[in-house]
């Protein structure tokens, strides 16, 4: 069985948008960690998504959760997702993409702009 790729769970996520802010919830930085594994029927994969949100308050945390899960396993590759809420680390506007960070015109240093977060890092 062949995976869906990293690269296309990513693009569903650029789909999917803070309701406060005019940004997708991947270039704001709120997704921590994709993992994705075969599903028990072989055939489709299990995707589990570490993300935050912008403040632990947010109230639209379920809402954003399954604005994911409906995109995602609209895909036939896809069987089930599920999307795990932390604040550890805490979110920052740091972590944001410079495509993200333009768009809300956050104005950052240039020391801060050439700081990437791991988390970033880590999909880019």
């Amino acid at each position: 069985m062949k995976l869906i790729k990293k690269e296309s769970v990513i693009d569903v996520l650029k789909q999917c948008f803070d309701p406060e802010l005019p940004i997708d919830l991947w270039n704001l930085g709120l997704i921590y960690d994709i993992q994705i594994q075969e599903s028990y029927n072989e055939q489709q994969s299990d995707i589990n998504i570490v993300m935050s949100l912008t403040t632990p308050g947010c109230t639209m945390g379920e809402q954003i959760a399954q604005d994911i899960k409906n995109k995602l396993e609209s895909n036939n590759e896809v069987n089930q997702v599920f999307v795990e809420v932390t604040f550890d680390p805490p979110w920052e506007p740091g972590m944001m993409s410079t495509e993200a960070r333009q768009k809300l015109g956050v104005g950052l240093n240039n020391a801060q702009e050439s700081k990437e977060t791991k988390i970033n890092m880590e999909w880019e």
